[in-house]
């Protein structure tokens, strides 16, 4: 026992300390991002609305869309929900098993009820594109657009998808701070008063206040994120569907499009275009491009003019194809993108062009 020695470590056995110590201010560091990344995502969701231009043009643009939608679709109302319809109430509510969705149009079958309801929902899209009560107006004209929409779903162009979808996103948005006469009611208001409306008193009712005041704006900035996604997932899906057939790849799928008499609303200028295969191939393979990419561009001034082509091809498709509710309902949704600096420079210009037009106006009247 005596000549038994004491075991010595191996030179690695102070590995272990050694990685310790360089994985504690790693994990630091990781840790400190982390709830970096945390508060400035929630800093960014309480803080202040964002995009209050932006939820004003969504309003205005699909609020006017679907008036004119109604409006144009006016001689034919019978035909698509009345009671004329073939696409009769109790066929809709076989389908609103399977698909979740109800209609106010279902609950009576008389005449005179549809067209209080017609008439109901010109009066809910004129006052939803105003701001006149906003809050309530964007509940109505939700019920309005899903009403129509689920009450004779295959008996429009389907543009009327993303309206949809869109019109239960803007509940959410305080789509009224501006360019609405809800916020012209509040700038009368304080210039009548001279000052801002005064709080209420009282410690639990400022309290109360403040809670209301940051849940608008997270649901706020909540909803105008999930518009972005949903305009982001739109865009990619897409992309990425076409890139998995052939014609696209071949760079024919537009010739063939252009060749469909259900989507030929000036066939002569479908013709006309179609002499051009080079071009209709490169239009192709840009769409392709501009979709897949539009995800990835969204955070840098390449979006603007991604933006624009875009715009380009909505255009084209409204007035090749004959899908105007569809390309307006797309054009709309890529305001979401754009930063309010764009939308009151772009009224600025607008004020000075006005101002410009009426004193030339002016002058050539006294000259």
């Amino acid at each position: 026992m005596g000549n038994e020695q004491t075991p010595q470590l191996p030179p690695t056995a102070a590995a272990p300390h050694r990685t310790a110590e360089w994985q504690t201010p790693l994990a630091a560091t990781a840790h400190r991002w982390l709830l970096d990344r945390a508060c400035a995502l929630w800093t960014l969701l309480t803080a202040r609305p964002v995009s209050l231009y932006a939820a004003s043009v969504l309003r205005i643009g699909y609020g006017s869309l679907y008036l004119a939608f109604l409006l144009r679709e006016f001689p034919h109302r019978d035909e698509i929900w009345g009671p004329g319809s073939p696409w009769t109430p109790a066929l809709a509510r076989q389908l609103f098993d399977q698909t979740g969705w109800n209609s106010i149009l279902t609950l009576s079958g008389g005449r005179a009820y549809f067209e209080l309801c017609y008439v109901l929902a010109l009066v809910t899209s004129a006052l939803f594109v105003l701001g006149w009560r906003t809050r309530v107006m964007s509940v109505l004209f939700a019920v309005v657009v899903v009403s129509f929409h689920s009450r004779a779903i295959f008996m429009t162009d389907g543009g009327d998808n993303l309206v949809l979808l869109m019109s239960l996103y803007l509940v959410l948005t305080a789509s009224g701070r501006r360019w609405s006469l809800d916020a012209r009611r509040g700038r009368l208001r304080t210039a009548r008063t001279g000052a801002a409306p005064k709080l209420a008193k009282g410690f639990s009712a400022h309290q109360l206040r403040s809670a209301r005041n940051t849940l608008t704006t997270v649901v706020h900035n909540c909803g105008m994120f999930v518009i972005a996604a949903q305009v982001c997932f739109l865009y990619g899906s897409a992309g990425l569907y076409k890139v998995q057939g052939a014609t696209w790849g071949g760079g024919t799928a537009l010739h063939y499009a252009l060749n469909l008499e259900l989507f030929q609303p000036w066939p002569a200028l479908s013709r006309f275009v179609d002499d051009f295969p080079m071009a209709i191939a490169m239009a192709g393979y840009v769409t392709v491009l501009l979709q897949v990419a539009f995800p990835f561009v969204l955070f840098g001034r390449l979006k603007y003019p991604v933006l624009a082509a875009l715009l380009g091809m909505h255009l084209g498709i409204a007035v090749l194809m004959g899908l105007p509710l569809f390309s307006g309902a797309m054009i709309i949704a890529d305001a979401v993108f754009l930063p309010d600096r764009f939308f009151t420079s772009m009224a600025r210009r607008g004020r000075r062009a006005a101002q410009l037009t009426g004193v030339s106006v002016l002058q050539r009247r006294t000259t």
